[in-house]
């Protein structure tokens, strides 16, 4: 399998609000980003959507290591929350909705496809790929109009 290094990471202007993402595929040296975004939308949202969309970039099934600022989205997988949610309907321990099921149930079924292993570093803290993503991220939130106020 072809190892491919993805760094993502979701931004929104308010919360919920104008949101982006941004992601940085590395595969022998070679970079291609992607970004996009929604309005209105969560960080949250715009955090899986960057991995989902990164994943679905590939042309086959790889082993990746997909880094990223979101403890939301590195422990639900890395921790086994978000299987154990799907188990459950879709709830939480407490019983309470999962949220973003949509995007957890696509996420979940890209990692049957790939090798996927998450890694967590630390946001605006200088690492060169996720302060990229971040400023891809960002660029396309700030795309949005911004509603004026009356």
């Amino acid at each position: 399998m072809k190892h491919v290094d993805i760094y993502t990471d979701g931004a929104c202007r308010g919360n919920p609000g104008r949101g982006g993402w941004g992601a940085v595929l590395v595969y022998r040296g070679q970079e291609k980003e992607l970004s996009g975004g929604e309005n209105p939308t969560t960080n949250n949202r715009m955090e899986l959507t960057a991995a989902i969309c990164a994943l679905k970039a590939l042309r086959e099934p790889c082993e990746v290591t997909l880094t990223s600022d979101s403890k939301y989205l590195t422990d639900a997988i890395t921790l086994g929350w978000a299987r154990s949610w799907k188990e459950r309907g879709w709830k939480k321990a407490d019983r309470s909705p999962a949220l973003n099921s949509d995007l957890w149930e696509e996420l979940l079924h890209l990692l049957e496809i790939h090798r996927v292993t998450f890694v967590w570093v630390k946001g605006h803290d200088g690492h060169p790929y996720n302060e990229r993503c971040d400023r891809l991220a960002t660029a396309y939130a700030d795309q949005f109009p911004t509603e004026e106020k009356e």
